[in-house]
């Protein structure tokens, strides 16, 4: 008998394909054990705010999940608990503030409520952000004072830019390559009708994985992303923070960005191909100057609104007006965001099989083995790991690590020998 009889799952941060794959396939294995299944709705935004004393609204709140909300779960779009962008842990970013009544508020009260449903364990999925948000939780507990009610806390990857260290590919990432490259496929055949240009802006904050495997599935003539800001075209600016401190920041430099798609394009017209399809990361946007940021907002975790950015549209306008310079002709070359219409696509076999077993993974985790602080991993043939969140938060900041794309890697050599070759 597990001495676990009622878990709570939470999904944070934005929607992947396969997420119905994870919560069901977790509350069904929960479920068969016998074990209460809390699906908390819409991430910590309805926990946060918790007063102690005061009680969460099931289904409004939360929903209690039994197995006829389960049928044809696995394989259906969408997130059944919905998710959100509050974090209760935004206040803490060292050890220390784990003392600080405070900045630690918001996780107290996120504890509170969690206690006040009685629950036995935490179940995390989201991103990185999301991870970090999992630790602090597990964290904060240990602060608390001896006989206090304690639960342990495991985490389930989730992020279609498959930029998370543990973990080789996360759920959704292939579904989300698959539908960015059809776009892709698409835009190559209107550029070629219309001898015309896209760059098309693929999410991928941190890394580029999606942007590289859409553009490599898509057959996209070119794909760079921050893995691709080095050399001449990486620079520093010194930037002011909100409290006056300086700091230098890694910066791109746009105008070389510039020149190696206009150099693309003009190697396309020396092959008699005047059209095609640029990919770019959106986390090229982190690396703009200064100047092309300001009054940009930023959310919970303290990263800038790309969306509002609109890169794509941006390096569009510059790329014309550098091709028109060069040449003196003109070519149509349009600027697309992709990426929000991918997040709850029809997941693929792949993507539901992995995410199946991420959430088999939290049962086996918490029951079986009665581990916490681990995040759900799996490597070679679905085969089952645990990874201590100490391996993937730094101790001293409590920020995750992210897994960029290696340079010189066979991955990303990939795109390199299946994109427009040009002169370095």
């Amino acid at each position: 008998m597990s001495e676990i009889k009622r878990v709570a799952i939470l999904f944070a941060g934005g929607p992947a394909p396969g997420a119905n794959a994870v919560i069901g396939t977790a509350a069904h294995a929960f479920l068969s054990a016998g074990i209460e299944v809390i699906g908390i709705k819409h991430g910590y935004s309805n926990l946060i705010d918790f007063e102690e004393g005061s009680s969460l609204v099931e289904g409004e709140h939360y929903i209690r999940i039994d197995h006829a909300d389960l049928a044809h779960r696995r394989t259906s779009q969408g997130i059944m608990i919905g998710t959100a962008r509050t974090n209760p842990g935004k206040l803490v970013s060292s050890p220390e503030h784990l003392q600080d009544p405070e900045r630690t508020a918001p996780l107290r009260r996120v504890y509170n409520a969690l206690c006040s449903l009685e629950v036995d364990a935490l179940i995390s999925i989201g991103g990185d952000d999301t991870l970090k948000t999992a630790n602090k939780v597990k964290l904060f507990q240990q602060t608390l004072p001896e006989g206090a009610r304690r639960f342990p806390v495991v985490h389930l990857p989730k992020t279609i830019d498959n930029d998370y260290m543990g973990i080789d590919f996360t759920f959704g990432y292939f579904t989300a390559a698959e539908f960015l490259a059809t776009e892709i496929r698409n835009l190559n055949y209107d550029a070629a009708a219309g001898r015309a240009y896209f760059i098309c802006e693929a999410m991928g904050r941190s890394a580029g994985w999606l942007a590289y495997g859409a553009a490599i599935a898509g057959e996209a003539c070119l794909v760079m992303s921050v893995e691709d800001v080095v050399g001449p075209m990486r620079g520093e600016e010194t930037v002011t923070e909100a409290d006056g401190t300086t700091r230098t920041k890694p910066v791109m430099h746009v105008d070389k960005v510039v020149d190696r798609m206009v150099r693309v394009m003009l190697k396309r017209e020396e092959q008699g191909r005047p059209f095609g399809v640029i990919v770019v990361a959106e986390g090229l946007a982190e690396y703009l100057p200064a100047k092309y940021l300001e009054g940009i907002p930023r959310d919970d975790h303290g990263h800038i609104a790309i969306s509002s950015i609109n890169l794509g549209k941006m390096l569009a306008d510059l790329v014309a007006q550098e091709f028109r310079r060069r040449t003196g002709r003109t070519r149509k070359i349009n600027g697309l965001q992709l990426g929000y219409e991918s997040r709850c696509a029809q997941p693929h076999a792949f993507d539901i099989m992995l995410g199946s077993q991420i959430g088999v993974g939290a049962y086996r985790a918490l029951v079986e083995e009665k581990l916490d602080g681990v995040m759900i991993s799996v490597v070679g043939q679905l085969e089952l790991n645990f990874v201590p969140f100490e391996q993937l938060v730094d101790p001293a900041t409590l920020v995750t690590k992210v897994r960029y794309i290696e340079r010189g890697s066979d991955f990303h050599r990939l795109a390199r020998f299946v994109e427009t070759l040009i002169d370095e």
